[in-house]
This record gives C-alpha cells, structure tokens and sequence, in this order.
C-alpha cells in the first residue's frame, strides 16, 4: 500500500513537473511575437558604451527617431537630401526644432513643408549642415562655410548662438557626424540673379 502512495506520489511530482515545464515554454512562446522594447533598454547612456564606436546610426537616422525633428525630416525628405546626409561625412548638422520651423512658416505666410518646393528647400537646409564633426568643445567665435557656400556666424559670447538662433542641445553623435539643436531655422541671404533690370 506504501509502495502505491509513493508510486502515486512521484507520477503526480512529475505530472506537476512536465506541466510547469510546458506552461513556461507556452508563455515564453506568448511574449516572443508581440516582444517590444521599452525606451529605457534603448537608451544608450544607462549602459556604458566604447566611445570609438558609434550606436547611435548616422545623423539622418538621429532625426528620424526624434518626433521634434518631424519636419525636418519631412523637408530633408522633399529635398532628397537624406541620402547624401547618411554618407560617410562626416557632418555637423544644426538642427531646427519643429517649433522652429512653426514660426518660420508663419513669418514666410505658409502652411507647412508642403507649400515649399525642393528648389526653395535645398539652400536652406544645406545652409544649416558643416562639414567635418565639429563637437561644442571645438566652437570658437568665427564664421564657418556650410555645404550651402555660404557662412553662418558662431557667437560663444553669452551661451551658443549660431547667427541668430541659440544651440538648445549639442553633441547629438551619430557615427557619420554630430547634431547640434537650434531654436530658429537659418535662412541664408537671397543670392542676386544675374541678368539686367526692366523698368
């Protein structure tokens, strides 16, 4: 009768053992499919990282992952610069925000990126890219060639101003450049048309 129990007793052991065994594997097999990471195992300064290389993807990649850098990429976009922008720069990028870019449609009297052709685009943003990963360490006060040809000032004078925007965050690395963020989008000087005057 003893031997019975014990029989009994170690066949439930292993039916409990068999079952929980099969319920983990079931609920491990659940979560596979709908697995979605949470923002803090992405963001990288909670881990330590090597320096030399970059997790971060290039300058392009940064923006696309930022809802404020939405219309940037949007007019990034349109311009087809995007691609030249994920080469292998390296590049400095000052990166208007997306209020910045609210307030210069209200002063120009558009409704948005849409009302703006790619001809109209191109100046503006190449107007805002540096070659070379220039970090904040390395600003001094000069005027820089951007790819656009021409100069934005740099004033280090009272916190970082970059012609008449401030630098609101910097040293965004990615590993074909750096992403410094502005609160004004630049607009470069109208270049003259050659060609004479009609009265």
């Amino acid at each position: 009768m003893k031997t019975n129990f014990r029989s009994l007793g170690l066949a439930l052991l292993l039916a409990i053992a068999v079952v929980g065994v099969n319920a983990t594997e079931l609920r491990n097999a659940e979560a596979e499919p709908g697995l979605e990471l949470e923002n803090w195992m992405t963001d990288i300064s909670l881990f330590e990282v090597n320096k030399t290389e970059s997790v971060a993807g290039t300058v392009v990649d940064i923006a696309v992952s930022n809802p404020d850098f939405s219309i940037l990429v949007e007019a990034v976009t349109k311009a087809d610069l995007a691609g030249a922008l994920s080469a292998d720069g390296p590049f400095t990028v000052f990166a208007p925000t997306n209020q910045a870019f609210e307030n210069l449609f209200s002063q120009l009297g558009v409704e948005g990126i849409n009302d703006l052709t790619a001809e109209q685009l191109t100046p503006i943003l190449t107007y805002h890219v540096v070659s070379g990963k220039v970090m904040s360490t390395d600003l001094s006060n000069t005027s820089v060639a951007t790819l656009n040809g021409q100069k934005i000032k740099v004033d280090l004078s009272d916190g970082v101003k970059i012609n008449d925007s401030k630098v609101v965050a910097a040293d965004i690395s990615g590993n074909n450049g750096v992403i410094h963020v502005i609160d004004k989008v630049l607009v470069p000087e109208a270049k003259q048309k050659s060609g004479g005057c009609s009265n």
